[in-house]
């Protein structure tokens, strides 16, 4: 694994948030610099580097920076101090609904989704029964997403992600998306993209035992600290020491 090219890599990166009273005192800052404000170093000096290939469990109690670090990965936020380089097409299983026009069918959003994840319409059309068969909603797929469930937006959010055939997976709790036969489906299906040699796995998740079945390496984050890089195993009973502090 250690000859595979570096695909995620966080050189000393810090990000600063800027916490503000209220609303009305961050809209003041814009104009007058000597409003005051509290910061938070949400990830403080962190580095490290995954492979291609690797599958790596990110561990840490709420608020320990894993949002953070992810928004950082995905793009959605950028580094205060340090550097973070990501090469390859990253499919993010985040905010399941995200992105979606509600006044689209799902058809229509397929599309669209497929179009801000980078990919071509052609590349879209080869994929579009696959992701139509997987969410398991055939007969509303001409309907628009406003008409749908909550349950219903997350299976067609999945099945898009999951099915565009990703470089660097990354996936924050969204297996509990929908009803156990769906979860489990869910779960086979992240197996098989994993199997993939060069299918990298940034598993975020609170689950020990779900993250031992997908990981072989753990990050542990505390604080905005990294505080363990190393064996899956390790880093579950490091993390699992924390929770009980």
């Amino acid at each position: 694994m250690d000859n595979k090219e570096v695909v995620i890599e966080f050189k000393n990166v810090t990000k600063l948030y800027k916490l503000f009273k209220n609303d009305k005192k961050r809209l003041l800052h814009t104009f007058f610099k000597r409003i005051k404000y509290k910061e938070k170093r949400a990830v403080n000096d962190v580095s490290f580097q995954i492979r291609r290939g690797e599958a790596v469990a990110l561990f840490g109690k709420n608020g320990a920076g894993k949002s953070t670090v992810l928004k950082l990965i995905t793009g959605v936020s950028f580094p205060t101090e340090g550097d973070v380089i990501v090469k390859g097409r990253v499919s993010a299983l985040l905010e399941l609904t995200s992105g979606f026009d509600p006044e689209f069918t799902g058809r229509e959003n397929i599309y669209l989704k497929g179009r801000l994840l980078g990919l071509k319409d052609n590349e879209i059309k080869e994929l579009e029964e696959t992701i139509i068969e997987f969410a398991g909603i055939a007969e509303y797929m001409d309907q628009p997403v406003r008409t749908y469930s909550s349950g219903m937006k997350a299976r067609l959010g999945f099945s898009i992600n999951v099915n565009i055939r990703p470089e660097i997976f990354i996936v924050d709790e969204a297996l509990s998306v929908g009803d156990e036969e769906f979860k489990n489906k869910c779960i086979k299906k992240v197996k098989e993209i994993v199997a993939k040699e060069d299918v990298t796995l940034l598993f975020v998740t609170h689950a020990t035992g779900v993250a031992r079945q997908f990981c072989t390496r753990g990050i542990l984050m505390k604080e905005g600290k990294l505080m363990f890089d190393g064996d899956i195993d390790e880093a579950i009973k490091k993390y699992e020491s924390t929770i009980k502090k």
